[in-house]
């Protein structure tokens, strides 16, 4: 039985979705205000693993994401570029597709975005009013009383007088309780807005999630996913603003990924160790980037740096060049490896187990490359397969391995053409200068594979 550490419960749960055969997961997306970092990535490749594996595993699932397209980021970003919003947003919303193609995410089945649903926040408000959760101030905003919640701060273990105690007072603030957080902020002039009940505004961040996972999956849902950052304070307000208005359980398993240091310290702009997908996939083949977000286990902190990525280039490249050595047939083989890859992921979706299953496996393909070519097809098909759960090893083994033409290497061009002038010299049995081609090609990183079908090549760095 699949096992899913839950947020909530700090523990492994036996997972059961609402509706048999059906799992609906909602997870918080991104601030489109500017390019997605290697933290974004991280958040995106994993619960499109967990997607990707889910289904394969047979459950229908229904995956939500959000995108937030309008906040106090997103403003002050349109006014320094002298933008509208629109176009801020829509430009950055089509570069976070652009990243995520390139990492094989797949699309989430919904991509609601805040803008669109206006309506539902400001009726999801009216409702906390009605039910004395909420109250226009007088500054125009309106804010959710978390002291009327009850068990607030369970999802973190927070508790309420502790964190009254720590809360600022600001002089100027409008607010009932310095924990008290704002579900609709009136407009300033200028500024982007929707007429409301309450005036001109715009919605605050928390209650946009619970609007549209309501409006798409309904008041109670199997799984609610995040990134590190969001379980205190976003998902917390999300459970109280949710329950108080639906009286009901807001989402039954909570799921969080790990973050992402870089060289063991916390990605920042400020420390100049922040980076973006668009600086990562200028230097590392995209699936490179893939395998090493998806190789460590979803919970576990990720340490960004060159050793980290270059070892997880020479560990994705054996996989293709033991595919490269075969033809893949599919065809059924007796053994061991998918039950243990599923009993891997069914294990709190244990990437790194399975990725030891799938080692496993390229040894024993290597072994019958040599001896045994058709079950090596079978194992190298079997190999694709479950690699293709996790969102690898789908290219053709020659293109991942020659890679792209990068400005100042050797060319594909030039290296074919080498290949050939190699031919004919062993065809006039000048070995020497056979030789010292191939010599040639490895010092500049090309590496050739002989074979009775003739010569293959690939790159030492692919």
């Amino acid at each position: 039985m699949l096992q899913i550490y839950n947020t909530l419960s700090k523990q492994k749960e036996p997972f059961k979705p609402l509706i048999d055969g059906h799992i609906n997961m909602y997870v918080c997306g991104i601030t489109v205000y500017d390019y997605c970092h290697i933290g974004h990535a991280r958040v995106m490749v994993c619960f499109d693993v967990i997607t990707r594996y889910l289904r394969a595993r047979g459950w229908n699932v229904k995956y939500v994401r959000n995108i937030t397209d309008v906040d106090d980021k997103i403003i002050k970003r349109a006014n320094e570029n002298n933008e509208s919003v629109d176009a801020l947003t829509e430009r950055m919303i089509a570069a976070m597709h652009e990243d995520e193609d390139a990492l094989a995410v797949l699309r989430p089945d919904i991509e609601p975005r805040a803008t669109g649903h206006i309506g539902d926040i400001i009726a999801m408000t009216q409702v906390l009013i009605d039910k004395g959760y909420a109250y226009a101030a007088e500054n125009g905003d309106v804010y959710y009383r978390v002291e009327k919640f009850e068990n607030y701060g369970r999802l973190t273990n927070k508790n309420v007088d502790e964190l009254r105690s720590g809360a600022r007072v600001e002089v100027t603030d409008a607010k009932e309780s310095p924990l008290d957080f704002v579900l609709w902020k009136a407009a300033k002039e200028g500024e982007v807005s929707w007429e409301s009940p309450w005036g001109a505004g715009r919605p605050g961040w928390h209650i946009e999630c619970s609007a549209m996972s309501k409006c798409t999956l309904g008041d109670t849902f199997d799984i609610h996913g995040g990134g590190p950052d969001l379980p205190f304070p976003h998902h917390e307000n999300e459970i109280a603003q949710s329950e108080a208005a639906n009286g009901c359980k807001f989402a039954n398993t909570w799921m969080h990924a790990g973050p992402v240091r870089v060289n063991s310290e916390k990605m920042s702009k400020s420390l100049g160790n922040f980076f973006t997908i668009r600086d990562v996939l200028a230097s590392y083949n995209a699936e490179v980037v893939r395998f090493f977000l998806a190789r460590v286990h979803y919970r576990t902190y990720i340490d960004y740096s060159e050793d980290s990525l270059k070892e997880a280039q020479v560990m994705l490249s054996r996989f293709y060049q033991a595919l490269a050595s075969v033809e893949a047939v599919d065809e059924p083989l007796e053994n061991d490896y998918d039950e243990r890859f599923f009993a891997a992921m069914d294990d709190d979706f244990n990437t790194p187990k399975a990725f030891a299953v799938l080692f496993d496996l390229v040894n024993e393909l290597n072994t019958h490359a040599r001896e045994d070519k058709v079950t090596a097809g079978r194992l190298a098909a079997q190999l694709k397969r479950l690699g293709g759960i996790l969102g690898l090893l789908q290219q053709p083994a020659d293109s991942f391995l020659q890679g792209d033409d990068k400005e100042g290497e050797i060319t594909s061009t030039e290296i074919e053409a080498q290949i050939e002038l190699r031919a004919q010299a062993k065809a006039n049995k000048d070995y020497a200068e056979a030789d010292r081609i191939r010599q040639a090609l490895l010092e500049q990183g090309v590496v050739l594979k002989d074979s009775r079908e003739g010569t293959t090549w690939y790159r030492e760095d692919s």
